[in-house]
């Protein structure tokens, strides 16, 4: 018969590290629960180990995995985890080698992923959470999901799982068979997933279909987040399905009625319409007449008279407008309009208000290089050519004559309304003194002047009747001249004798040597003045004006040599 301490040495030999046994709860605490295995010592269980501490009670039932028999205070080490690893661990197996899916609640955040108990504690990547890797792995701890076994190390008996792939799958079989349902013109519920500058990415909860930004609105839209928000939920329409590419292209405003179907019953051309400006560009302004329906304004449309070199000059965004419809493309969705056409026409009544020969007044608005602008009316110009200023004098520049903001006096010569331009004239005041110059200067007059210009090959002498005579640089002195400035001076009274009138040519020769001569000796004189060669001629004064400017700057720039 066996002792009592015999007995007690066979009872122990029944628990040994590494065996699971079932236990009793005979004490719950803080951080761990007490367990009565039926050894001669209770147990201790981590309370991390259970789901819950606060549910575990009295009496409860517990499978234990012996870790050790005796701790430094004679306790048993005793793990529910690791008894229920063990005890799933074939089961898990057989799941992973069949590739097959299982249950698991999220432990705990770890680097690089997630610790997931199924039975056992296995990882699961942050790159399997989900389709797209989300920040925040706290959220996930304490819920509960389906997993993948991927891949399973006997040796080490860990576990990796994914539940990317079963989302994949899932998401897989709804876009094959959102791909076969979904026809064009099919209404579908769908949440912005994504937005970028051409469009948004539509989820229609299996497929993302692209609604781009020219089928958001009939209207003008610069971004597509003028109208969504990610995470928005709307309703879209089916506009095309690529199954090949899997590819599905949305609209939003083909939910509404299209405002260009029965533009033209709307708007009808020369009707007078309002809008609001909404965009400005070089070349004119876009108004919306409604939403979905813009008209442009041409820059060449804003006014008859203006030259607008921009819209911008004269309109801003969102100005209520008004305006004329000039035409309708209802194909290219195009509407023209135009904002001069409220106001009559001032060019219309300028061939009667302004005929031709009429004398008008207007103050210099402004100077070119071909002639200078004077203003007849608001938004009505003449234009004075440097050609008309004078009939004697050979004009460079107005500016020689004229300055920005005075009064002039002058008569219409042509009203051109196709290219709107008035053409005035200032010399046309007066009679053209060379038409009768004859009763003014002959050969053998002695006249008096102002020396005018210099040039090298003579001076010019201002005479009445503002014409302008040339003394050659021969005629000066009967001795020989090698500088005119040497013996004539811009502003010198001088004396001299016209031997020389050529009313084609509008010229008129003078010689001061010959204030003295007599009728044999003029003509010798004009002899030898007709005898010059063409280039030498310089009494044409057309061209002797030009040539004297030059000639004289010339001159200046040199100095004199001994």
């Amino acid at each position: 018969m066996l002792t009592m301490e015999e007995a007690l040495k066979q009872a122990d030999m029944r628990f040994a590290p590494g065996q699971i046994v079932k236990g009793t709860v005979i004490e719950v605490r803080p951080k761990e629960v007490l367990v009565d295995i039926g050894y001669k010592s209770e147990g201790t269980v981590p309370g991390i180990e259970f789901d819950d501490i606060k549910q575990v009670k009295l009496g409860d039932e517990v499978d234990v995995l012996i870790e050790k028999l005796e701790d430094k205070d004679g306790m048993v080490v005793l793990s529910k985890e690791k008894a229920e690893f063990k005890k799933n661990w074939d089961n898990i197996l057989t799941i992973c080698n069949e590739g097959g899916t299982i249950t698991g609640r999220v432990k705990a955040a770890v680097k690089g992923g997630l610790i997931v108990n199924i039975g056992v504690e296995a990882f699961l990547p942050a790159s399997q959470i989900d389709i797209v890797p989300p920040k925040n792995l706290a959220g996930f701890i304490g819920n509960t999901y389906e997993f993948k076994v991927v891949k399973i190390n006997q040796e080490r008996q860990n576990i990796v799982l994914s539940r990317r792939e079963l989302i994949e799958n899932e998401r897989n079989e709804k876009r094959s068979k959102l791909l076969t349902d979904m026809t064009p013109g099919d209404i579908r519920k769908g949440t912005v997933k994504n937005i970028t500058d051409f469009g948004a990415f539509i989820d229609l909860n299996g497929i993302d279909g692209l609604l781009h930004i020219t089928d958001m609105s009939w209207g003008r839209i610069g971004h597509p987040s003028e109208i969504l928000k990610v995470g928005q939920d709307i309703d879209v329409v089916v506009l095309d399905i690529n199954k090949e590419k899997e590819r599905v292209s949305l609209g939003l405003k083909q939910k509404l009625a299209n405002p260009w179907e029965n533009i033209e019953s709307k708007y009808q051309v020369g009707n007078k319409v309002k809008g609001k400006v909404v965009n400005l560009v070089p070349y004119g302004a876009f108004v919306e007449l409604e939403p979905g329906v813009e008209g442009l304004v041409h820059v060449t449309e804003l006014s008859w008279t203006k030259r607008i070199a921009k819209p911008s000059d004269v309109l801003k965004v969102d100005q209520e407008l008004e305006a004329v419809v000039l035409g309708i493309n209802r194909e290219e969705q195009k509407i023209s309009l135009g904002v001069r056409q409220l106001e009559t026409n001032p060019w219309d009544k300028a061939m009667e208000k302004y005929p031709a020969g009429t004398h008008v007044k207007g103050k210099i608005r402004n100077l070119t290089s071909y002639g200078a602008f004077i203003e007849l009316e608001e938004g009505l110009d003449g234009m004075i050519h440097v050609s008309d200023i004078s009939w004697t004098r050979k004009i460079n520049h107005p500016s020689e004559v004229f300055k920005k903001g005075d009064d002039v006096e002058a008569i219409v010569l042509e009203v051109d309304k196709a290219n709107q331009r008035i053409s005035v004239g200032v010399k046309q005041l007066s009679e053209d003194p060379w038409s009768n110059i004859d009763k003014f200067y002959k050969v053998g007059d002695l006249v008096s002047g102002k020396v005018s210009k210099l040039a090298s090959f003579g001076a010019f002498v201002g005479l009445e009747h503002d014409i302008d005579g040339l003394v050659h640089i021969s005629q000066v002195s009967e001795e020989r001249i090698d500088k005119i400035k040497n013996v004539l001076k811009v502003g010198q009274d001088v004396t001299a004798r016209v031997i020389k009138i050529d009313k084609g040519e509008r010229r008129i020769g003078l010689s001061i040597k010959a204030a003295e001569y007599s009728p044999e000796q003029l003509k010798a004189e004009q002899a030898i003045l007709d005898s010059l060669k063409p280039g030498e001629d310089l009494v044409a004064l057309q061209h002797a004006f030009d040539a004297a400017d030059e000639s004289l700057k010339q001159t200046d720039d040199k100095p004199d040599k001994e």
